[in-house]
């Protein structure tokens, strides 16, 4: 069975996707402001790395592990709610990029993967 990166269909779909994620993102007033200050070229490349990465593609990832990468903002009051907006705004760019509905339910089941990790808390025995 072919990758999820080789199924929603390789790098030129991720590339699409951060581009319009970032741009749903930035204009979410529920999650912009933990954007403020960033370099966003820079977070563009390291959004893509990573879900390359997380999606089955080339491992070219070369940034910090998810609970130091995001521990800044757990001390600016990142939350579940917070989070839950993030995954909300990748899932319907996926849907306006034409991703299916089974695919997006693997993205989202990869994001639940990290949770506890961005959120800076100790994982949770299923």
């Amino acid at each position: 069975m072919s990758s999820l990166y080789e199924r929603i269909g390789g790098a030129p779909a991720v590339k699409a996707a951060v581009d319009i994620f970032y741009a749903k993102v930035l204009a979410d007033v529920r999650i912009a402001h933990f954007f403020d200050g960033v370099d966003m070229q820079r977070q563009v490349g390291k959004q893509r790395a990573f879900l390359v990465m997380a999606f089955g593609g080339p491992n070219t990832y070369t940034g910090e592990d998810m609970r130091r990468g995001h521990a800044h903002l757990v001390a600016r009051g990142l939350n579940d709610g917070h989070f839950d907006a993030v995954v909300e705004n990748l899932a319907l760019t996926l849907r306006e990029l034409g991703v299916g509905s089974a695919a997006i339910a693997e993205v989202a089941k990869i994001a639940e993967s990290v949770r506890d990790d961005v959120l800076g808390r100790e994982k949770v025995a299923a």
